[in-house]
């Protein structure tokens, strides 16, 4: 892992040396999580999941949601008063 100098604008801004942009495969618009520990500064890449990954883990859920479901012998057509029985309750 290469250590870099790199100085502060005036603004507060710093420029991530290419060579570690390229190792963490960062590009314009990679989100980072930033921590601070005394004189320390940690830039941790968030990775975004893809509009493909997201529809496949709310499919999962929604399969999960359905098995309860049935498994409790409720049926669609059951949820819209079970909302509104909620919603009183909430009030």
């Amino acid at each position: 892992m290469p250590a870099e100098t790199i100085k502060m604008s005036s603004r507060g801004q710093i420029v991530i040396p290419q060579d570690i942009r390229e190792e963490l495969k960062a590009s314009e618009g990679t989100i980072f999580s930033v921590v601070s520990s005394k004189d320390a500064i940690i830039l941790k890449k968030i990775s975004v999941p893809s509009k493909e990954d997201l529809i496949k883990e709310i499919g999962a859920i929604a399969l999960e949601g359905r098995k309860r479901a049935e498994k409790l012998g409720i049926k669609e057509s059951d949820v819209p008063e079970m909302v509104q029985r909620v919603r009183k309750s909430r009030k």
